[in-house]
């Protein structure tokens, strides 16, 4: 037996590890054909004419399919996809040629065909108050409370896709559910409905 030096931790050969490819951004035709309506929607709710939401809708993917490489995919889609579209929104909104209007009730969501005609009322006349009292909101805050209250994702996601800190997020959400009850309120009063 030969008496060798024990080896040191740099001379030791670690096993070869298989490399695990990084996750990779959906191909765009993909997120293009999945999330146009989305995305559409997304304007709509954020004070879009219906008029200019196709070609803004576009000028959404014109982005994306520049910035998709750059896309982390272990983040969820849609509210990145939000963060643009609100990016955008929130520079057509800026352009001196365009006046603030309620748009007309629209969505790309087929009518449940189940429900009873009074019902289907009901619910269309919610949906259009709600879309009405939601002009009442700044921009800022109208983003915060569509991506958190309609589209149903969490605060954290909020702040990434909007690229604002948490709590500004938390308040912008606060402040935005408080305008929107008082906007439906003044709604309904004018209407006659309280």
């Amino acid at each position: 037996m030969t008496d060798r030096p024990p080896q040191s931790q740099t001379d030791a050969v670690e096993p070869a590890r298989p490399l695990i490819p990084p996750p990779q951004a959906p191909p765009f035709r993909a997120v293009f054909e999945a999330e146009f309506s989305y995305v559409l929607n997304s304007l709509y709710r954020l004070g879009v004419r219906r008029s200019d939401l196709e070609d803004l809708a576009h000028e959404v993917f014109v982005t994306v399919h520049q910035i998709l490489p750059d896309y982390d995919p272990t983040r969820p889609l849609r509210p990145w996809l939000f963060g643009i579209a609100f990016r955008i929104a929130s520079d057509y909104r800026r352009r001196a040629r365009h006046t603030r209007e309620v748009p007309e009730a629209w969505g790309h969501e087929p009518a449940d065909r189940a429900r009873l005609a009074d019902e289907q009322l009901v619910s269309e006349q919610a949906r259009r108050l709600v879309i009405e009292a939601l002009e009442a909101l700044d921009l800022d805050r109208r983003a915060v409370v569509v991506l958190h209250d309609i589209d149903g994702q969490s605060i954290p996601e909020v702040a990434h896709a909007l690229n604002i800190p948490l709590n500004t997020a938390y308040s912008r959400l606060r402040l935005a559910r408080e305008q929107l009850r008082a906007a439906i309120q003044r709604i309904r009063r004018r209407r006659g409905d309280v």
